[in-house]
């Protein structure tokens, strides 16, 4: 039996509660479900998650889950309190296999079907898999998922190679894991520098180099060609032994992990005629072309007014800040028909450096200094068009509160102004921020 949750304030204005089905039980999904009670919804709830755990957080898998002196465990994004507390019917272990739309109802892979007057779907993004040689070897990884982080964990203590196939965060933060640990570590990037979809050159450079210091043999413009095995273990194609790269090279693999980016889950809107085009496309209250149907978090493509265009973002910021402005576009709040125009931003920790970004650059975006890069304590600013559009920060949190400010009150900050050590960039951000 499940806990009532207190009766929001305004339950006695809706005489008809809706029955809200959220379909993924990720950082958007579970958002939404707060977000809806804080904003008074007393209708029915229910979560729908294929995996048989409580929700958890995805970030700390591929860092300190890896760790060799901690026990695995992974965090709640909710104790379970949360969900009876808020009157949550939880669906755990279970897929939805198709939506009725006229009917307004999804079928279940346990054969039951639920009926809906909002649907909403957080269904995140899956790894892109590789489809190589030997890729069905055993000793072959991704990692998204928890059961994919304790199987890697319980390898981590009997392996001394390990070959890590993308330099993107979840790559890049295994790899600085791994070396941590002790182990051998290559990683093979087919790009000429690292996270190079997310950072300016200069700080992709900057990366490279910070991680051949730690030790790790990082291969720019190598991309995976083929795996070879060595030995019979527990199948006919045996383990995995080494990798082959792109220029011919081999490398010693005791393990891989690939890490070679995400595709959004957009498999039940296709099959339900909903638009999609990388990512179930949405408007700015991140409805989908269905009314009653909306999308958020990784797996939808909504109108970004930082990036002047089109775009889907994997971030935690991203789903939480989306699940809140959706909660308002559901229940039709007082704002809820203003754009959804909250600033991105990220962060991801790879050994002792702690990268944070505010706002989207581009490769072009012309770029300035600020601090000291030989010391590890530096921020890039980008610039585009003469205005600031982003800035990636290394160990300097000030900096990145910092520029979350001004971006967000879309306050102009100039190159000069940017490189002037002098320059008091924290007081020009609370300026900004007071509106002053």
């Amino acid at each position: 039996m499940t806990a009532a949750p207190s009766t929001p304030s305004n339950a006695q204005d809706q005489p008809n509660p809706q029955n809200i089905v959220i379909v993924g039980n990720g950082q958007a999904g579970i958002q939404l479900v707060d977000s809806l009670r804080k904003e008074g919804y007393a209708g029915t709830i229910t979560v729908i998650g294929e995996e048989t755990h409580f929700p958890y957080q995805r970030p700390p898998l591929s860092k300190d889950f890896m760790a060799a002196d901690k026990e695995p465990k992974p965090l709640p994004l909710r104790a379970e309190k949360f969900f009876t507390d808020n009157d949550v019917d939880s669906r755990l272990g279970v897929q939805v296999t198709s939506i009725d739309r006229a009917g307004h109802t999804v079928e279940l892979s346990d054969e039951s079907s639920i009926s809906y007057t909002t649907l909403v779907l957080a269904t995140g993004a899956a790894n892109r898999e590789l489809n190589v040689p030997g890729s069905d070897l055993q000793g072959i990884y991704g990692l998204r998922t928890l059961a994919d982080a304790e199987a890697v964990h319980a390898r981590l203590d009997t392996v001394r190679s390990v070959v890590v196939i993308g330099a993107g965060f979840i790559g890049l933060e295994f790899a600085a894991a791994a070396r941590k640990r002790g182990l051998d570590v290559t990683v093979l990037e087919y790009a000429d520098r690292p996270m190079a979809r997310a950072l300016s050159p200069v700080m992709g450079n900057w990366f490279a180099q910070a991680h051949l210091n730690m030790g790790v043999d990082l291969r720019l413009g190598e991309g995976i060609a083929s795996f070879t095995g060595g030995g019979s273990v527990d199948s006919e194609g045996g383990h995995v032994a080494a990798a082959v790269s792109t220029t011919g090279e081999t490398y010693p693999a005791d393990m891989v992990l690939v890490g070679i980016g995400v595709i959004p889950r957009t498999e039940l809107a296709e099959q339900a005629g909903l638009a999609v085009s990388n990512g179930i496309t949405v408007d700015s209250a991140m409805r989908t072309d269905d009314e009653d149907i909306y999308a958020l978090g990784d797996c939808a493509n909504y109108p970004s007014h930082h990036a002047e265009a089109r775009t889907r973002l994997e971030s935690v910021q991203n789903a939480t800040d989306q699940a809140r402005h959706t909660a308002k576009s559901i229940l039709d709040t007082h704002d809820a028909g203003r754009d959804y125009t909250e600033l991105p931003w990220f962060w991801s920790t790879q050994g002792d450096l702690r990268l944070q970004i505010a706002g989207i650059a581009h490769p072009d975006d012309e770029t300035v200094l600020r601090g000291n890069p030989d010391n590890g304590k530096f921020s890039v600013f980008c610039f585009r068009n003469g205005r600031l559009a982003a800035v990636e920060s290394v160990n300097q949190p000030a900096d990145h509160m910092a520029a979350r400010r001004i971006l967000a009150q879309e306050r102009n900050l100039t190159p000069e102004q940017a490189a002037d050590l002098e320059f008091d960039f924290k007081a020009y951000s609370k300026a900004a921020a007071a509106g002053v």
